[in-house]
């Protein structure tokens, strides 16, 4: 077979998972866990919400703690954060759909208001699936090197996905659950260096109120990445109703968040 030929056979298999060498660079996260506390004041200068509510999801077999500064931001910008409160994230099993929904439609019923919902890798892939089956009651959605191009094997995960979760990563009914688009507004915040996720299955669907801000960022760090937070704080603060594509005018936001399309070094990883 021609390398051309060997490139289209690839391409036709879809997303493929990322190198071993960007796994391995997944160690980097460490350094982004410390930026949180040296990025703090640079933070609190993020635009400010309204005061809505915002439910955030863990990744796959992590739980609440994992999300506590991500939380712990929103609330500095007056959100009303919420855990999940499921424990580990194992992934769509058991009881953990049902409870899933009747948080979100108590959350809404506490405030009277639609609730936005911030899912980090599979948590962003269930916030969509939210988002899709609730349209009343959640507001926004925002997904950090989320799998929201559904592939059995687009990410260094699968393996765990399918020992924990009880599902196998190739099943149809995954698979259309995981497919569903929100019709709210809804924004993926990827990577093209991580090392866990496909960045080309992080890819949202093109739609009127969908976009994909790309980072510099690993899997493991970016749902404390200051990047990822000030992008999620500038979408969050946008007006129910007054949905707009986020801005990347002036030099410097040019350079940091760049347009999907752009090339990185990491592509070639």
């Amino acid at each position: 077979m021609s390398v051309a030929g060997a490139r289209q056979s690839k391409a036709e298999q879809g997303p493929q998972a990322p190198s071993r060498l960007l796994l391995a660079l997944e160690s980097r996260a460490v350094f982004e866990w410390a930026s949180f506390a040296l990025a703090w004041p640079w933070l609190k200068r993020a635009p400010k919400g309204d005061g809505h509510p915002v439910l955030v999801l863990p990744g796959l077999v992590a739980g609440d703690s994992s999300t506590w500064p991500l939380r712990r931001f929103l609330e500095e910008l007056g959100y009303v954060a919420y855990p999940w409160k499921l424990g580990v994230n194992f992934g769509p099993r058991g009881e953990t759909v049902p409870k899933l929904l009747a948080r979100v439609r108590n959350i809404h019923r506490k405030h009277g208001r639609k609730v936005s919902v911030i899912g980090w890798s599979l948590g962003g892939a269930m916030a969509r699936s939210l988002g899709a089956r609730m349209p009343d009651q959640v507001r926004n959605v925002v997904t950090l090197g989320s799998p929201v191009q559904p592939h059995p094997h687009a990410t260094n995960a699968w393996k765990i996905f399918e020992a924990v979760s009880g599902w196998r990563s190739d099943d149809p009914e995954l698979h259309e659950m995981a497919k569903a688009s929100p019709l709210m507004p809804n924004t993926s915040i990827f990577s093209k260096a991580d090392g866990i996720v496909s960045w080309r299955a992080s890819l949202a669907p093109e739609a009127p109120h969908s976009e994909n801000i790309e980072i510099a960022a690993s899997h493991l760090g970016i749902g404390v990445n200051p990047l990822a937070l000030w992008a999620i704080a500038d979408r969050l603060s946008q007006p129910e109703g007054g949905w707009k594509p986020f801005e990347r005018e002036g030099v410097l936001r040019w350079l940091l968040f760049r347009q999907p399309h752009q090339f990185r070094f990491a592509q070639l990883l």
